[in-house]
């Protein structure tokens, strides 16, 4: 059986997301991104499933972890978030005084929040706020999280799709320590890369170059300072294509004339909701 492994409790938005890409698998939660990681590494045929970005609040902060540990993306998973406010089965939203969910989610529904006066109270994830609050049986408390949530911790939907903006996604990205890429077709693709360049004047600009004159898109391009620095950046980068299209060979080609570091990440196929 195929090992999943997440980070946070069952019920959570990465739990749901594992689920939809393989539900005969074997789950498994840990308490910290790090975590997931490390157990990728120590298991070949086991997969780690990551949120990277979510398209209204930006990065979710796991950058330092994909440069540090180097796996290898598999595919990328858009998962489509509604968040829900949770309470003990009966429950009116009038008697709710108290909400706990992540610090994101609590930004996504701020609009609820201040409608009905809630008093805000920020949590390590989303499903482990659900379970807290069917722990303590307090009819005051609430939390905000998937509908999977409500299911595994005995809780009732109160409020269904509560977040300011409808349609928000999360990317997730599947990755692991063995190297697998699929082989160069008609479909679309997306090479995903980190770099550090030589210290010189310009080096950026310069590096760049080559992706504008072969009409290679970059979809991403973020720097992050190395550890412990500010004044050393490695760049995680996004591109349309595949790694042995011959522009695309090219393009990296003059780039690695510019690098002290360059790592590709992996080489998947585009969500079919990028087209949308």
């Amino acid at each position: 059986m195929n090992k999943i492994y997440f980070q946070g409790s069952f019920g959570a938005y990465s739990h749901l997301a594992a689920l939809s890409i393989d539900p005969k698998a074997e789950i498994i939660p840990c308490k910290t991104f790090d975590e997931c990681f490390l157990r990728a590494l120590k298991d070949p045929k086991g997969k780690i499933i990551i949120p990277e970005s979510n398209r209204i609040t930006g990065n979710i902060g796991i950058e330092y972890l994909i440069f540090k540990y180097r796996l290898n993306i598999y595919s990328e998973y858009f998962q489509k978030i509604e968040h829900n406010l949770l309470a003990l089965p009966g429950t009116k939203i009038t008697e709710i005084k108290e909400v706990y969910s992540h610090s994101q989610a609590l930004s996504q529904c701020s609009n609820f929040i201040k409608k009905y006066n809630l008093t805000e109270y920020v949590s390590a994830d989303t499903a482990g706020s659900a379970e807290m609050v069917s722990k303590e049986k307090l009819k005051k408390k609430a939390a905000i999280a998937s509908k999977l949530s409500a299911e595994t911790y005995g809780l009732e939907v109160i409020e269904k799709n509560i977040e300011n903006e409808k349609g928000n996604l999360t990317r997730f990205l599947i990755m692991g320590k063995n190297i697998s890429q699929p082989e160069f077709g008609k479909k679309k693709y997306i090479t995903s890369f980190l770099f550090k360049l030589k210290s010189k004047p310009a080096a950026l600009y310069q590096s760049l170059s080559g992706f504008a004159i072969h009409a290679v898109n970059l979809t991403k391009l973020q720097s992050y300072p190395e550890k412990n620095s500010f004044d050393s950046y490695f760049f995680l980068c996004d591109l349309d294509g595949h790694i042995e299209d011959p522009k695309v060979q090219k393009s990296l080609e003059e780039l690695g004339l510019h690098c002290e570091d360059f790592h590709v990440l992996g080489v998947f196929e585009a969500d079919k909701i990028r087209q949308k």
